[in-house]
């Protein structure tokens, strides 16, 4: 699904026939007010790169390839790849209850029965922690996970784990909270020093919002208000944080080589079976199959990062204006339309 890690939802066109028609579909994109950056590569190297519109529409700072942006739920996949780490290095599998990491979870029916693959999969019954008491709490006070955490965790399951799927933005906090307590660190830490930095991402961090951070898009909503007011002060392991077109071709380039986790595992982040772990870790791989496509939004933000394994094809789109912006871009540089 859209906005939570998996393959992508539509199949990309070869990469020879996505390369030569996205310069018209982008330039037209601009024309037409795009607010972002548009980035494109082939096996690692940018073949399109495109920046356009105002970053910071007040102090009229252009956007530059290299600004950083919110990416919404795309923080979702760095928290899956987070789960595949600790997954190969035996520090908890998919069928561990959420109970035996958080046995101190508001809600017991939850630590009970719902499972590390429930929350990956959207299928804990979890709610999401947009509503009321997001709405009334003031986002200076929301900058940890645990911050997150009375926002939704003592509702009643909306389902039997198991059964169905909900989007729930909920779940990734309590993978971000289950990940802090097997690993020793915070979350943002811990993704900072295990995917960020050996993938080369020096601008990519969730930064808070009242800090000063260079070269920062500032979201707008409806194209005429900044969205301070609506973000946390920090995002989380569910989303919120920033990167830069650049740095998600890093990222790309690094989970396609097998560089953040092994083989299997980078198979099974990149929508694949479950890897076994009593399996040996083969000492070569193939060329990686299968691929990403998940897109972030909400008012002021949109971002969309598609990943095609086989043909190491990425498109990065990032706009500081309210979907579809960057999403429906990207799908139209997918599908040649």
């Amino acid at each position: 699904p859209r906005g939570s890690p998996g393959g992508p939802d539509e199949a990309l066109r070869p990469a020879t026939e996505v390369i030569a028609g996205a310069p018209v579909i982008v330039d037209r994109a601009i024309a037409d007010g795009f607010s972002g950056v548009v980035l494109i590569a082939k096996d690692g190297k940018p073949v399109l790169e495109r920046a356009a519109g105002l970053a910071n529409r007040s102090l009229e700072v252009k956007n530059r390839i290299d600004t950083k942006f919110n990416l919404g739920s795309i923080n979702k996949t760095f928290t899956k790849l987070a789960i595949a780490q600790l997954l190969a290095a035996g520090k908890l599998s998919l069928d561990d209850k959420l109970g035996k990491f958080l046995p101190d979870f508001p809600n017991p029916d939850a630590a009970a029965k719902v499972t590390v693959a429930h929350l990956i999969e959207m299928r804990s019954g979890l709610s999401d922690f947009f509503g009321r008491e997001f709405e009334a709490t003031p986002k200076d006070r929301i900058r940890n996970l645990a911050d997150y955490v009375p926002l939704f965790a003592s509702k009643p399951l909306a389902f039997e784990p198991g059964t169905s799927t909900a989007y729930s933005n909920g779940g990734y906090v309590t993978l971000g909270l289950i990940i802090e307590k097997v690993s020793g660190q915070t979350y943002h830490d811990y993704v900072r020093d295990h995917i960020f930095k050996p993938a080369g991402m020096a601008d990519t961090d969730a930064f808070e919002l009242d800090a000063i951070v260079p070269n920062l898009a500032v979201g707008y909503v409806k194209r005429t208000r900044a969205n301070i007011y609506s973000l946390p002060a920090r995002g989380s392991s569910a989303g919120g944080g920033y990167s830069t077109a650049p740095d998600l071709l890093r990222y790309a380039e690094a989970v396609v080589a097998n560089r953040l986790v092994s083989a299997p595992y980078t198979a099974w982040y990149l929508g694949g079976p479950r890897p076994d772990p009593k399996a040996p870790v083969p000492t070569s791989a193939g060329p990686v199959r299968g691929g990403l496509g998940i897109a972030g939004g909400s008012p002021g933000v949109n971002a969309a990062l598609e990943v095609e394994g086989a043909e190491r094809l990425v498109i990065v789109v990032l706009a500081n204006d309210d979907p579809p912006a960057a999403e429906g871009l990207a799908r139209r540089i997918r599908l040649g339309r």
